[in-house]
């Protein structure tokens, strides 16, 4: 008997999706190069200016005109779009029910490991999603502000855990996200310091009422888990109106936060006030070490756990390469 055809290849199947990727028949994602991606800008204006773009690059990944003009244009318009879209269904829910309600502010989650590079995405979106004229106050709140002080985690003992999902006040957070989706007029958010690595104490960063809040942080992508039985808990992921995730190679990952670990070692680590500072005084071999073993034994960990998991729970999916540029899109389709 003749061996029956295979099925063609979905030319959507990448490595995106998991390591049986090139067996599936079907993926919820459809995947552009970058040439295709700068394509759907379609007549979208470049609105930064080349020193703006300098205050938004990050220690190492750092943003050039053809990057923003290549990724983050089309993907603000696609955002824009997705605004409009939310900001008219709510209309039309208001009208049914006889309500006048002010617009419910759209929150954007963007997701990935520790130094893939979150924080300049979230800065560059915030930027030119701001120069769209129907949402022309957009905000950004990072999730390390609702982490628990060091004082709680050490009681707890969970200071090699931090960034882990029970390293944060996710009561709190919840909380946040629920008053912003009410419409409250003024709403608070904690700080939290890289370089004291720690929360602020007394310190606040104001909300009030944004069209768009961009939501940045390792898990915000993570579904709530319950027993069976018990009853289901909101969890982050149920605010976020449109998802993002960070993505790259966990080698090139490790790579990049070696770089700027030592980088830092050489500029804000010097600071007697730096939680960090008692990095300084080691060798260049035994600081990289140092970095390394941070790298694996928690910042690699929780990315294995607690943040890939979550990737495919993401709508869009930014995957990066060895330059800090991003190599592939994808957007997911269903």
């Amino acid at each position: 008997m003749a061996e029956a055809p295979k099925a063609a290849r979905n030319p959507f199947c990448t490595e995106l999706i998991g390591a049986q990727a090139p067996e599936l028949q079907f993926s919820p994602y459809r995947v552009f190069t970058r040439e295709q991606w700068a394509r759907l800008r379609a007549d979208t204006p470049m609105t930064l200016e080349a020193d703006e773009l300098e205050e938004l690059s990050g220690l190492l990944d750092e943003l050039s005109v053809e990057e923003v003009e290549t990724i983050y244009l089309p993907l603000s318009r696609l955002l824009n779009l997705y605004v409009a879209a939310a900001q008219k269904l709510h209309s039309v829910t208001s009208t049914f029910l006889g309500r006048t309600d002010c617009r419910v502010p759209f929150i954007i989650g963007v997701a990935g490991s520790v130094a893939v590079g979150k924080s300049t995405t979230a800065r560059v979106l915030k930027a030119l999603l701001a120069r769209w004229p129907d949402h022309p106050k957009v905000d950004l709140v990072t999730t390390d502000g609702f982490l628990l002080p060091n004082r709680e985690l050490d009681a707890r003992g969970l200071m090699d855990r931090k960034g882990f999902p029970e390293s944060f006040d996710t009561a709190r957070l919840i909380n946040f996200l629920a008053d912003v989706k009410s419409g409250k007029g003024e709403l608070e958010a904690p700080v939290y310091s890289h370089f004291h690595y720690d929360i602020m104490a007394g310190q606040r960063t104001l909300i009030q009422r944004p069209d768009i809040l961009i939501v940045e942080g390792l898990n915000v992508l993570q579904p709530a888990t319950f027993e069976r039985g018990s009853v289901s808990e909101p969890f982050v992921s149920d605010f976020i109106d449109f998802s993002i995730f960070i993505d790259a190679d966990p080698e090139l990952i490790q790579t990049w936060y070696v770089e700027r670990f030592m980088r830092l070692r050489s500029t804000a680590f010097r600071d007697p006030a730096a939680f960090f500072h008692r990095y300084v005084t080691l060798t260049h071999d035994n600081a990289v070490a140092r970095a390394l073993d941070i790298w694996r034994n928690i910042n690699l960990k929780n990315l294995v756990e607690n943040i890939l998991p979550t990737r495919p729970r993401a709508r869009l999916i930014l995957r990066k390469g060895e330059d800090h540029r991003v190599s592939t899109v994808a957007l997911r389709k269903v």
